[in-house]
């Protein structure tokens, strides 16, 4: 069987984005782009914003998922002394901006002390970068909303023609 161009592209974005993420929903709009809804879970969540703190002393991160928002908290060995333990909180909030997935890290403290700026900045960019690549593989994507609940977070993307 033979594809033709059009055809072999559609299949490849469909590949892209239920690899992509843990589950997709896919349907065509009138003017031919295609509306895909992603779906995320807490482990999946969890596992990104593990993977973008990267700090191997910060243990047992927990991720929960609430309405409009997601709660981070985890504990955090001291460096110099590690049967010490300060415990980790932050706030996360998912937001959408021209197109781009973009994250909101607020209230970072680390035992009650607030957490230096540049790592914050560096934890928001890293977050939104792993979750915008779990959630579109396709660089004709565009994120029109993102919705946190308690069950997970949905990202809807328009993928324009090419």
């Amino acid at each position: 069987m033979k594809l033709v161009p059009k055809k072999l592209s559609i299949v490849l974005i469909l590949f892209l984005f239920l690899t992509g993420a843990c589950k997709a929903n896919i349907s065509r709009n009138n003017d031919g782009s295609l509306e895909v809804e992603t779906s995320i879970t807490q482990p999946q969540l969890q596992d990104v914003v593990s993977a973008s703190i990267a700090d191997p002393l910060i243990k047992e991160l927990t991720v929960s998922l609430q309405s409009g928002y997601v709660l981070v908290s985890g504990t955090r060995e001291r460096l110099n002394d590690p049967g010490k333990i300060d415990s980790l909180t932050f706030r996360l909030d998912l937001d959408v901006s021209n197109g781009q997935l973009t994250t909101t890290i607020s209230n970072a403290q680390l035992d009650d002390v607030p957490l230096e700026k540049n790592r914050v900045d560096h934890w928001n960019e890293t977050i939104a970068n792993r979750l915008s690549n779990l959630g579109s593989k396709n660089p004709n994507a565009t994120l029109k909303s993102v919705v946190v609940i308690p069950d997970g977070v949905t990202m809807t993307w328009t993928v324009s023609k090419q």
